[in-house]
């Protein structure tokens, strides 16, 4: 159950405790709509506001861009028997031609779920996954059907491999974020492929790679 902190009200604490129960059940984090219902609160205003409280104390970390973005911190996580963690699989990313799709699929419900060690994933960031269609980052030892664990963030570091974003095109690629004055350069790792340049203004970073997992069936 949640801690018996004196910075929670009654409200907060039963927000917290139906936050734990839904991860246990779940491979993803209730909704602010589910909380709302699970928790019989009158407005997802008001669940809303807890939550922020919630995150200001350091129990809960939410993702301002992704729906269900919310992650329990500290002794709130929820403790799997096998100590693995459930990373949703949001869907797909071109390594190679940009693919077409629309940025809020990242916010449905997972295309597929993986179970990890928990030694393999980064604490205390809201990591997601996606599975990997093209060639073009073999020399960074990403191919074709590999899944690749993603730091849920809009910033992004000089050379950090990332999942992009072109807006106009509404597309998105997988590569190296070379951000240049007014233009973005998204590199691959394949000597094969050119980059891909593009106005600033036109790229969006939706994560940073932050893990590969190569599937063996």
């Amino acid at each position: 159950m949640a801690i018996n902190s004196p910075k929670l009200s009654d409200k907060q604490r039963r927000i917290l405790d139906f936050i734990q129960e839904f991860v246990s059940a779940h491979p993803y984090p209730p909704s602010v709509r589910d909380i709302q219902i699970g928790c019989h609160i009158s407005s997802t205003s008001v669940v809303d506001y807890n939550l922020r409280q919630l995150q200001l104390n350091g129990h809960i970390f939410r993702s301002p861009d992704i729906s269900r973005g919310i992650q329990l911190l500290g002794a709130n996580q929820v403790q799997f028997p096998d100590s693995s963690v459930a990373i949703p699989v949001m869907g797909y990313v071109a390594a190679g031609e940009p693919l077409p799709v629309f940025p809020e699929s990242f916010n449905y419900e997972p295309m597929e779920t993986l179970n990890l060690p928990s030694s393999l994933v980064p604490k205390n960031k809201r990591i997601f996954a996606l599975r990997v269609k093209g060639h073009s980052m073999v020399d960074a030892l990403i191919d074709d059907g590999d899944v690749v664990l993603l730091e849920a963030t809009r910033q992004a570091e000089q050379g950090e491999m990332v999942v992009a974003w072109l807006k106009n095109e509404e597309e998105t690629t997988l590569k190296r974020f070379y951000p240049e004055g007014e233009q973005v350069r998204l590199q691959p790792a394949n000597t094969q492929m050119d980059p891909i340049l593009v106005d600033a203004e036109n790229v969006e970073v939706h994560g940073r790679v932050v893990g590969v997992i190569r599937l063996l069936y």
